[in-house]
């Protein structure tokens, strides 16, 4: 069983939804007791950086992620729920992340280095790259998926960074290490592909691996 971390900011819908596609259990709670219950936690996450972490101190769960997360649990992180794993952001002022990846959440610039503006927020289909292999990634096209972000994770630590997709900058569009894992786009938005991201992530849960 899945737990989807409901701290008020997230997309539950779409990511429960795309949970019952596959036929997989899943439970929504903000109560860490239940959510203890669970294999595998998913941290979705739509809006602000800073009034997110807030919610999540305020509530103990980010204490809870961070021990889930150290205890090996499976973690995923979609979209702002990714950029939640790193150690800080930009947004609103510098804030503190749930500091389980190495990296900063950094603003898009709207401006090339040529003097071209760009849109942001970063909104539609963008093509994945691949660098590093991961259960994660198992028989997953090179295809295109869908991004809602103006901010995106600056890293040092390329190993972490399992695939990315070019918007003006290389954004890293999936990221791992060990049991914590995470996709800037949306894959439950993002078709066949999409699905099976959920798919792997399902499978890591239950340790199930590459079978």
């Amino acid at each position: 069983m899945i737990g989807i971390i409901d701290y008020g900011m997230g997309n539950l819908y779409s990511v429960s939804k795309a949970l019952e596609r596959l036929n997989y259990e899943y439970l929504i709670s903000d109560d860490p007791r239940q959510l203890k219950k669970a294999k595998g936690l998913i941290l979705p996450g739509v809006g602000s950086f800073k009034d997110a972490m807030r919610i999540l101190n305020e509530t103990g769960l980010s204490e809870f992620i961070r021990t889930a997360a150290t205890e090996g649990t499976p973690l995923l992180g979609i979209c702002l729920g990714m950029q939640l794993l790193f150690e800080e952001s930009e947004e609103n002022g510098l804030t503190q992340g749930l500091r389980l990846l190495n990296g900063r959440v950094v603003r898009f610039r709207g401006v090339s280095a040529n003097g071209e503006k760009y849109k942001v927020p970063h909104m539609g289909w963008n093509r994945l790259s691949f660098h590093r292999s991961s259960p994660l990634l198992d028989n997953v096209e090179q295809g295109h998926v869908y991004f809602v972000h103006s901010y995106y994770v600056q890293t040092n630590d390329r190993d972490v960074v399992l695939a990315s997709s070019e918007y003006d900058v290389d954004v890293p569009a999936v990221v791992g290490k060990g049991n914590v894992f995470g996709t800037q786009f949306h894959p439950e938005k993002s078709g066949a592909i999409g699905m099976r991201i959920l798919q792997n992530y399902a499978s890591i849960v239950e340790g199930r691996g590459n079978e």
